[in-house]
């Protein structure tokens, strides 16, 4: 089975990390009561993080190895998606450079941290009179047909895929959408 590759932002891994590993994290509280015992407090989920290991060779892998980096030197948190595992909104936390690199060889290593913003969703005030409000409120869906992938959808309709992901909360893997199901349209 091919995967498709691995993808932050606007950058595509030419393939895949040779592994990636999450962890999850859970803020507990302890606290000490008398008698020498604890009480625990759970604090909900914190964040996931991810980490990874991989390599390019070839004849510009260093060059690969400087355009990821490129990546890493820009702000603010962006989509991971992963072929196999749940997106994540996600800040590039590190990058290391595992040995000295060569012209053809470089092996590398990354973290990402999610960014969890809980429900921040805002009510919108619609304007206008009765008609223009139900038509705002109408949904707006489309199929997906046979070869069609989130990617090629978000463009059809001109919108942000983050946008489009945000909108259907139910799509965990935008790199596996199915023949007759509904994506809404933001």
């Amino acid at each position: 089975m091919r995967l498709t590759p691995m993808r932050y932002k606007d950058y595509i891994w030419p393939h895949n990390p040779a592994t990636y590993s999450i962890t999850y994290e859970r803020q507990v509280a302890v606290h000490k009561v008398p008698f020498g015992r604890y009480y625990m407090q759970d604090l909900g989920l914190g964040r996931r993080v991810m980490r990874g290991r991989g390599e390019f060779a070839g004849r510009d892998a260093y060059e690969e190895f400087k355009r990821l980096a490129t990546v890493f030197y820009g702000t603010g948190p962006g989509l991971l998606i992963h072929p196999q595992w749940q997106i994540a909104n996600a800040y590039f936390t590190a990058l290391k450079l595992e040995q000295e690199p060569l012209p053809d060889y470089v092996r590398y290593s990354f973290e990402f941290q999610e960014r969890f913003d809980g429900y921040t969703s805002q009510l919108t005030a619609l304007e206008g009179g009765k008609e223009e409000k139900q038509e705002a409120l109408a949904e707006r869906t489309c199929t997906v047909a046979g070869g069609d992938t989130l990617w090629g959808i978000a463009q059809r309709y001109g919108v942000g895929l983050e946008e489009l992901l945000r909108a259907n909360p139910n799509i965990k893997n935008p790199n596996l959408v199915r023949v007759g199901e509904q994506v809404k349209l933001p």
